[in-house]
């Protein structure tokens, strides 16, 4: 025997509900990819091509050192480094953070871990798996962060904090 089909049935409604739901997506989808966004990251771009690269904006040249945001995060490079050669021949970085060059260059030297090997044992030179510089310490450019941050280092939660670490 057959159901008769009512009007207030739940399930036919619910069929119904997401039968329309699949059609304002699937229709929004076909619309969406003539649109063209005229806010965010990607600009007038249309989202079914690809826009121009943003154009490379200088890095910052200053003696300032940064904060770190977190304990052990590696030093940016507050400096240009264009035409820096580090290879396994030359590391251009030690001319200036080198322990012998420190006094005359007035860089930080680098860091009492780089001359450290994988077992902790202490080398007399830097470390050959510490010697490419730019694979942790990166230089900063003048751009404008295209997201927010609220981000808060430890130190600001840490003093926010009353004794106890409870506020």
């Amino acid at each position: 025997m057959r159901r008769a089909h009512r009007a207030d049935d739940p399930v036919i409604t619910q069929r119904f509900g997401i039968a329309l739901l699949a059609c304002a997506i699937a229709a929004g989808a076909s619309s969406l990819t003539a649109q063209t966004v005229s806010s965010g990251l990607r600009g007038p771009t249309p989202l079914n091509e690809e826009g121009p690269a943003p154009p490379m904006l200088p890095n910052r040249n200053t003696s300032e050192r940064e904060s770190r945001n977190y304990p052990e995060q590696p030093p940016v490079i507050p400096h240009t480094i264009d035409g820096y050669q580090i290879d396994l021949n030359s590391n251009k970085c030690l001319s200036c953070h080198a322990r012998s060059r420190t006094s005359e260059s007035q860089a930080p030297m680098v860091s009492i871990t780089h001359f450290m090997d994988r077992d902790g044992q202490f080398l007399a030179s830097i470390s050959p798996r510490r010697f490419f510089c730019t694979e942790c310490h990166v230089p900063q450019n003048t751009a404008v962060p295209p997201v927010s941050n609220d981000f808060t280092d430890i130190d600001t939660l840490l003093s926010r904090a009353s004794p106890g670490g409870r506020r």
